[in-house]
């Protein structure tokens, strides 16, 4: 083949492989070899799996497809499952150390879907720990560097997977997203990186299968073919999750793209930006974003700055207790561990600690505040088919810091603060995209744009990116240059 094998994409490797002009072998030994080249400096994929189980593995991949017999369209291509996702025989660690024993029995929906797809597990993606903040370190396996710049944060909490996927040591890449952690990640990496709809791809099956559905599993990818690809796989009910749903339009659709992308003339495109003001942002941030909407009205769509139609600073306080109430329990079984609270990050502890406090009374108000706000964004999109706002608040921050204490001249009051832009689709429920948006004035850091759709819109989202996809080939085109992780 005249172009290298990760230069690929997932999809177009897929066909190269299902038409046997590289075998599944050829595949692995390409991506190990530039694992073993680029990860260690990276540090984007953990808990690796012996490169001899890979490569047999590959190897019985190859004689499926001599024997004319196909798993699905991830027939013998590599993958690293998020390490918040549990996959059987793999360590699942949250970024803990106090797990770093913690084998996982059974898989996740998703990593099972993953692998009944064909898919090769070749280890797992680093996260924070516990996936709390979007910054990937931990001190089980350390900090996980941008692929473009390694001196900044990679983001999180799917940083492993987007500095993996941007590095080209994976083909295709899932995360999970609860606070932007698709979102973020993708915008610093120059990557796609969507939030479907809650209940599109089932989180579980877990201990509780109703509240937990907030967040959700997802895919992050260099082009809106394989993001959908993936969804697709991802996607579909399961009896044992209730609020999960199917979409019968995604695998038609996956198979369309791009010829099937959705019209941008007429499109109506509401610009949140900042939400006048209150999203404390850096310099360069919304110009960025802004850059990516004249492209889209120069074809066609219409763009129109739009008042949130909703109290911010009051709904970040029902953000506040809905996150408390679902992230203290995961807190609390690690800390039934002994000297469990000397080892646990701070932040985790503040989590489970302001929780403490929360009754239902409080909790139930947050529930009524989750559905005003829902039916707010609703009535917005009675004319908008689109809400758009950047993807992240700031730039991405160096390595050394643990979470930005200012933004934009204005002090952060709490570790999350500065994501604040990702909990409006995760309150409603509602598919959201973050698509390159080009570049700081540097060249060295990406920027996002998230485009939001009414809730369970998501092929229509996916048809609008790949419409937006083909009106930035020169971004998509850039590479991470010599002071990046992949050298000159």
């Amino acid at each position: 083949m005249n172009r290298p094998l990760t230069e690929l994409d997932a999809s177009a490797l897929s066909e190269a492989i299902h038409a046997r002009n590289v075998s599944c072998v050829e595949v692995m030994r390409t991506y190990l070899d530039r694992i073993d080249r680029l990860n260690p400096a990276l540090n984007a994929i953990v808990s690796r799996r012996p490169a001899a189980d890979l490569l047999t593995e590959a190897a019985r991949c190859d004689a499926e497809l001599d024997a004319g017999q196909s798993r699905g369209w991830l027939h013998g291509l590599p993958h690293a499952i998020k390490d918040t996702s549990a996959t059987a025989g793999l360590p699942t660690t949250y970024g803990c150390r106090l797990l770093a024993g913690n084998t996982a029995r059974n898989d996740s929906l998703m990593a099972a879907r993953i692998k009944a797809a064909g898919a090769i597990v070749i280890g797992k993606t680093n996260v924070p720990e516990f996936g709390l903040g979007s910054h990937t370190f931990n001190e089980l396996f350390g900090l996980t560097r941008n692929a473009w710049d390694p001196a900044v944060s990679a983001g999180g909490s799917s940083g492993g997977a987007c500095a993996a996927l941007a590095a080209h040591l994976l083909p295709v890449a899932d995360g999970s997203d609860f606070m932007g952690s698709l979102r973020n990640p993708a915008a610093w990496h120059n990557l796609f990186g969507l939030r479907p709809s809650q209940g599109l791809v089932p989180f579980g099956p877990g201990p509780e299968v109703w509240i937990s559905q907030l967040g959700t599993e997802g895919p992050l990818a260099r082009s809106v073919r394989d993001l959908t690809r993936l969804l697709a796989t991802q996607a579909g009910h399961d009896a044992r999750v209730p609020l999960s749903w199917s979409d019968p339009v995604l695998g038609s659709l996956a198979e369309r793209l791009p010829k099937d992308a959705g019209p941008l003339q007429g499109l109506r495109i509401g610009w949140w930006g900042d939400l006048q003001g209150h999203l404390a942002t850096e310099p360069g941030v919304l110009t960025a974003c802004e850059s990516a909407l004249v492209r889209l009205a120069r074809a066609g769509a219409r763009i129109e700055p739009l008042a949130p139609g909703f109290d911010p600073e009051a709904l970040w306080q029902t953000w506040l207790v809905w996150r408390q109430a679902l992230t203290a329990p995961r807190v609390a079984a690690v800390l039934a561990l002994p000297g469990a609270r000397e080892r646990l990050k701070p932040e985790a502890l503040w989590e489970h600690d302001q929780a403490q406090g929360l009754g239902f009374a409080a909790f139930e108000r947050a529930c009524q505040a989750r559905t005003t706000f829902l039916h707010q964004l609703l009535a917005a999109f009675e004319n908008h088919d689109l809400i758009a706002l950047p993807a992240a608040q700031c730039w991405p921050f160096p390595v050394e810091q643990r979470w930005p204490r200012e933004v934009g001249g204005r002090a952060m009051d709490t570790y999350h603060r500065w994501m604040e832009c990702t909990i409006y689709a995760t309150l409603a429920g509602a598919p959201a995209i973050s698509v390159p948006a080009g570049f700081h004035p540097n060249g060295r850091w990406p920027m996002g744009l998230q485009l939001i759709a009414r809730p369970r819109h998501d092929a229509l989202l996916l048809r609008w990116a790949a419409a937006y996809e083909t009106l930035v080939g020169d971004w998509l085109a850039q590479r991470p240059g010599a002071t990046s992780i992949l050298g000159p």
